[in-house]
């Protein structure tokens, strides 16, 4: 399973379309971390047969989309996903890896920052793919997630248009 994992992009319609058609032959899902949901609603009218989920983010103030969310993959893995303001990611991702340790979950997801954050804590992946759009840390990019039955690989893709 293969999970193409979006964040911050703010309006900026025509990189999210880019990704994602970059990887419309590859990817099962397709993920929005918040902050970016009016573009996504019209790729999910452009893309109707894509798995296409998201969670709302602290500026997706019209979005019915939840704060968080749990998704179930493959060999038992289960994906945590949230925004991450809830959390306070920006200062350190404590409270959001207790969060997906609560929820049973091996990979942990967010945003918010612009910045992209990396790491593997106790069987616990955590990625923040940060933005394409306007990175803080002025590599723009997104994540993609694989799970196999070797094992989960987490990566963060620099967004080259």
């Amino acid at each position: 399973m293969r999970i193409v994992v979006l964040s911050d992009t703010h309006r900026d319609f025509f990189t999210a379309l880019e990704i994602v058609k970059r990887h419309l032959h590859d990817a099962d899902v397709f993920l929005h971390l918040g902050d970016g949901l009016k573009e996504w609603d019209d790729l999910r009218a452009l893309y109707p047969d894509k798995r296409m989920l998201a969670v709302r983010g602290n500026c997706d103030f019209a979005s019915d989309e939840p704060s968080t969310a749990v998704l179930a993959c493959e060999d038992g893995h289960k994906v945590f996903y949230t925004h991450g303001h809830l959390y306070h990611v920006k200062s350190a991702p404590d409270e959001l890896i207790r969060a997906a340790r609560e929820n049973g979950c091996d990979i942990a997801l967010h945003g918010h920052t612009h910045t992209a954050r990396q790491l593997y804590e106790d069987g616990l992946f955590l990625l923040c793919p940060g933005s394409p759009s306007c990175p803080k840390d002025s590599s723009p990019g997104y994540g993609i997630v694989d799970i196999t039955p070797a094992g989960v690989v987490v990566n963060r893709v620099e967004w080259r248009p």
